[in-house]
């Protein structure tokens, strides 16, 4: 990831916890935490958590305004949909020869 600060291992992790904490919430810094030489978690500030948090919110209510903005109305029952899925099923199922 190129925003990564810095990585250390989980064993190092262990030795600077404190340094590493220190780091991301004093300093803003994003530490990569790698195992076996993969990256596998990241520790960042509680601003950036809250920023990344704000994001998503703001994705979801743009989603949720289009998909209002684009709601005809239209609504099938649990038992229509079942029924157009069956149907599909078959339709596959005598395509593929009835396996």
């Amino acid at each position: 990831m190129d925003t990564l600060s810095s990585a250390v291992s989980i064993r190092e992790l262990r030795a600077q916890l404190a340094d590493v904490l220190g780091r991301a919430g004093y300093g803003g810094q994003r530490i990569g935490i790698t195992r076996n030489g993969k990256l596998a978690a990241v520790v960042i500030s509680v601003e950036d958590l809250e920023a990344l948090e704000a994001f998503e919110l703001a994705q979801d209510t743009a989603a949720y305004r289009a998909a209002k903005a684009n709601d005809d109305g239209t609504r099938v029952s649990l038992e229509e949909l079942r029924a157009e899925i069956d149907a599909v099923e078959a339709a596959d199922d005598d395509a593929a020869g009835g396996r």
